[in-house]
């Protein structure tokens, strides 16, 4: 209570606690759009299940990363040297969080231009999967986004209390927006596509992050929300083209 207080009556904390629920959420959109992916391969019952189980894990695993604040920032150390770059713990789950989602994505994006079943690395037989594999998977992204979240939040303030505040209120807010998201994901077959790239970018992304290389996360967010407004435009003009095509249609059926 008396960090709440303190909080409370100081503006600086206000700023802090603002500034870190903005970041909260945005690096809560690339988990979010993996599980809005995954969760629609579920059979149709079990999709609302599997979003609210897969972000109040990612809410416990946030939660309990967070009480152990000392162990995560050791996760930075480098353990080892390997061409001039000293790796860590950090930079390892990193790197196999981003294999594995450059994987995801292009397995995805293979069903989706080639549904065939095909016998290689790839295969596309299966359009669903089981809801222990999907949450298992949504389970393993939310490891590598949460430690990536939490040793963030601990770059911007040593406030515990500003910390576990700001990833209650980001997960909620995540909460809020998974269904209609996911959603909106399954009813537009280009933003399944657009989203599919999102996340080969985030893998990448965290790739090179694994292996020093720094990529600003204000360029990356920039060029996926201007995708997202072109992708808008897109569809805004198919929209206006099915309705002059019905008004043409009913036009010629009253002549």
């Amino acid at each position: 209570m008396e960090h709440l207080a303190a909080i409370a009556s100081d503006p600086a904390a206000w700023a802090a606690l603002a500034t870190l629920i903005a970041m909260e959420v945005v690096l809560g959109i690339d988990n979010l759009i993996f599980i809005s992916i995954l969760s629609n391969k579920l059979p149709e019952q079990s999709r609302e299940k599997a979003r609210r189980i897969g972000i109040s894990l990612a809410l416990v695993m946030r939660l309990a990363l967070l009480s152990t604040v000392a162990f995560i920032v050791q996760l930075t150390r480098p353990i080892f040297t390997l061409f001039d770059h000293g790796f860590s713990w950090r930079d390892l789950i990193l790197i196999a969080g981003g294999l594995f989602l450059v994987w995801k994505a292009t397995k995805e994006i293979h069903h989706n231009v080639d549904p065939t079943p095909n016998e290689d690395v790839f295969d596309t037989s299966k359009a669903s999967m089981g809801f222990a594999a999907a949450i298992g998977q949504i389970l393993m992204l939310d490891l590598v986004f949460s430690i990536d979240s939490i040793i963030t939040a601990v770059g911007m303030t040593d406030n515990l209390a500003i910390m576990f505040i700001a990833v209650i209120v980001a997960v909620a807010v995540m909460l809020v927006a998974a269904t209609p998201l996911a959603n909106f994901i399954a009813a537009n077959p280009t933003v399944v596509m657009l989203a599919l790239g999102f996340l080969l970018l985030i893998g990448t992304t965290l790739i090179a992050e694994g292996f020093g290389a720094h990529v600003p996360k204000g360029y990356v967010y920039a060029a996926m929300a201007f995708s997202a407004a072109v992708e808008s435009l897109n569809i805004l003009a198919r929209r206006a083209k099915r309705r002059r095509a019905k008004a043409n249609e009913d036009t010629a059926s009253d002549a």
